[in-house]
């Protein structure tokens, strides 16, 4: 009954936003504002506080408590929370941010990830340009979420050896970037280079993991992140496995149909151990390596959020890669992330939400829409799951005295739902608004700005 009604709500916001007019409203200002009549879902523990009103002034919650003890500052402004629930904003932990804002695109992907609830973005796809970008949002020149920027990937073909890993590192630190995105193909030496001297500047770096590394090294590396669970399934591999020696598309297949699942417990141990987080990206991996039939991905109605050519683009790549894929090694691997996922979890290791939006389908907001139930469907909880985008990622960050709950002094970034998302996953598809450092994006105005994002796409 409960999914069904959550259906219904979502088909309907998507119905109003469909309906409004294509101009998006002006970015809106901080104000006194009184969640009241709310239903509290904090995140501190796995419950739901009835019947609240939350106050919220320059950017934080200063005020929590029963709706019958509140008192409303005057000239605060109400939003009524009755039958909906409250709770902390997402975040995404793989994102990627355009390194043009030609035509306003960069801030277009900053809006759709707020339409989607996450008012955190960790940008994985660096570029100078987003320096500014983070200070205007920052400024509230324009809407978007809080933005922790990675450098420049560094890899193996703009990364030859540690003379130039060392300079790169030192330059992003100068540029103040706030971590290093490490990526494929760096060579041992190499990215010593960028362990050492990240360590002296203390500068983090996270992202994939080197062929010539392995996860062994980044966990003794102490690397901040492995995201997309990158190289677990080499790993895994036994000491004559086929896979070790091969290459391509044979090389993916092979990993997954010789991984030994039995270690799975002791590389979640190491990982726990070695303080290293995971960005899982679960969904995303599924379509790139064939497992989902991408036809129904095609009419994804947020896809009309994305330029055409790019949307175009996406369903010949995963078109093509599902005809070419061997299904049992594809649905093998799916098999496996969702075992290494729930391991992870069930170990203590901090896993963060993230989709590695935009890419293929997976459209900035929306996609995490679609990443928390298959990640329910690992065997973790939606409470689990919520803590990965909310508690975990402020522990992460460490910033946890003003972030990842519902609390007094936190600060203002807020998800204002039609349904509890502890009963269902997908109540977090169904939004009344979003706030973000104090500021309220109604529904109206998120579906006005979709709106606007679209029009732009259109034919």
């Amino acid at each position: 009954m409960r999914t069904s009604r959550i259906t219904r709500l979502a088909l309907a916001l998507a119905a109003c936003t469909a309906l409004v007019g294509t101009a998006a409203a002006q970015a809106p200002e901080r104000g006194s504002f009184a969640f009241t009549n709310v239903n509290v879902v904090p995140m501190d523990s796995e419950r739901v506080l009835e019947d609240q009103t939350v106050v919220v002034e320059d950017g934080r919650i200063t005020a929590l408590g029963p709706a019958a003890e509140a008192e409303v500052p005057p000239g605060a402004t109400e939003i009524d929370g009755r039958g909906r629930y409250l709770m902390p904003g997402l975040s995404e932990m793989h994102g990627h941010i355009p390194s043009t804002n030609a035509n306003g695109e960069a801030e277009d992907v900053l809006m759709l990830f707020l339409a989607g609830g996450a008012t955190t973005v960790r940008g994985m796809q660096g570029h100078s340009s987003q320096l500014e970008l983070r200070q205007r949002v920052a400024d509230g020149e324009i809407v978007g979420p809080r933005l922790w920027l990675a450098a420049p990937s560094m890899r193996g073909n703009n990364v030859p050896d540690a003379e130039t890993a060392e300079r790169l590192v030192r330059e992003a630190k100068d540029q103040g970037f706030d971590l290093l995105k490490v990526h494929e193909g760096l060579s041992a030496e190499a990215y010593d280079a960028i362990v050492r001297t990240a360590t002296e500047l203390d500068i983090p770096w996270g992202g994939h993991v080197s062929i010539n590394v392995g996860v062994p090294g980044a966990l003794a590396a102490r690397q901040s992140t492995i995201d997309h669970l990158d190289d677990y399934l080499d790993a895994m591999q036994p000491a004559d496995s086929p896979a070790l020696n091969a290459t391509g598309r044979d090389r993916n297949r092979l990993l997954a149909l010789n991984a030994d699942a039995t270690k799975i417990p002791e590389l979640a141990r190491a990982t726990r151990e070695a303080g290293v987080a995971v960005v899982p990206t679960q969904i995303l991996w599924e379509v790139l390596r064939g497992a989902r039939d991408p036809a129904p991905l095609v009419d994804r109605p947020e896809n009309r959020y994305m330029d055409r050519g790019t949307v175009a683009t996406w369903a010949e790549r995963t078109t093509a890669s599902y005809a070419n894929a061997d299904r049992e090694a594809a649905m093998r691997e799916a098999e496996l992330r969702q075992m290494l996922l729930k391991a992870m979890y069930d170990e203590g290791v901090a896993v963060l939400m993230g989709t590695d939006a935009p890419q293929v389908f997976s459209v900035p907001g929306f996609s995490l829409h679609r990443e928390l139930p298959l990640m329910v469907e690992s065997g973790m909880t939606p409470y689990e799951v919520l803590r990965t985008g909310t508690v975990n990622v402020a522990r992460f960050l460490g910033i946890e005295d003003e972030a990842g709950t519902v609390a007094v002094g936190r600060n203002a970034d807020l998800l204002l739902l039609e349904a509890n998302p502890l009963d269902d996953i997908t109540a977090v598809s169904a939004n009344a608004g979003v706030m973000i450092d104090g500021r309220w994006l109604s529904a109206d105005y998120i579906a006005d700005a979709l709106e606007a994002i679209a029009a732009k796409h259109a034919e």
